[in-house]
């Protein structure tokens, strides 16, 4: 077993300079957008884009089950205004598709907030009822829900939060959680301690259940513990800090599952997935 590692590499010019950009950083892992992240409507990928997007991450050496793809930004599909879930719901969907064009095993997305206008749990269970609406016109890929800091009303801090969610799904071989370790250093699990990771690790075993876990945002915090505040920092230069790095790059559990650096600066990248791989 292996730990495949990467970035959140640009796909500006075509989804297939995503794949130049991870080979240029000493990647074997990846994640993109395969769609403007700031529109609701994209236009298609073309044919040729996606057999070209194919052919040259086999080329390159990529395993499709190593790229993580990630959705827009504008999407909630836990809102409590119909129009935006409407337009959420047809952009999750659009998202899923494209990921299954694409060959790609995995859609990363943000589970979604609940605005003051409904209640946790009413917003939860409506995440999983439009989650399986997009399982059900898909195949092939998994949604893989992101754990958040719980910054203003967004769900998906506490691991109850994405048990519950995983709950109201009807097809739970496709649903999945990528772990972003700023996020959850920020929503309240110590990462910083050997003694808080190996209870937030024991925790999310015990609420979620290890088999969920699909993926990991590997981030370093520039706030505290509990802030609630979601501030990527390169990795071992917050408050998360570099003990944490080598505890998980000796942790089995990480194993064979895309591992992907969201730090703040792009320049860092091949250097800090280096430095990871030296642990």
């Amino acid at each position: 077993m292996a730990k495949y590692i990467g970035a959140h590499v640009s796909a500006s010019g075509g989804v297939c300079n995503a794949i130049l950009h991870a080979e240029s950083i000493g990647a074997n892992a990846f994640a993109l957008f395969t769609r403007n992240q700031r529109s609701w409507v994209s236009k298609p990928l073309g044919v040729d884009e996606i057999s070209a997007f194919r052919e040259l991450l086999v080329e390159r050496g990529f395993d499709a089950a190593y790229v993580l793809p990630h959705d827009s930004y504008l999407i909630n599909l836990g809102s409590p205004d119909e129009e935006t879930l409407a337009k959420s719901r047809a952009a999750f969907l659009d998202e899923m598709m494209r990921a299954q064009q694409l060959g790609l095993k995995l859609m990363n997305f943000h589970p979604g907030s609940h605005l003051n206008k409904v209640s946790e749990e009413q917003c939860l269970d409506q995440i999983a009822q439009e989650i399986n609406a997009a399982l059900s016109s898909t195949e092939g890929v998994t949604a893989v829900i992101e754990n958040t800091a719980g910054q203003g009303t967004n769900l998906g801090w506490r691991f109850e939060h994405l048990a519950r969610i995983i709950e109201g799904i009807d097809d739970k071989s496709r649903v999945g959680v990528c772990i972003d370790t700023c996020h959850t250093h920020a929503a309240g699990y110590d990462l910083a301690t050997e003694i808080g990771y190996q209870y937030a690790m024991e925790q999310f075993e015990h609420v979620v259940g290890l088999h969920y876990l699909k993926a990991v945002h590997l981030n370093d915090s520039k706030k505290g513990c509990g802030s609630h505040v979601d501030r990527h920092e390169c990795l071992g230069l917050g408050t998360i800090g570099e003990d944490f790095f080598r505890r998980f790059m000796h942790d089995s559990r990480f194993d064979d599952i895309p591992i992907i650096l969201e730090t703040p600066d792009p320049m860092r990248w091949a250097e800090e997935i280096s430095w990871l791989r030296s642990l």
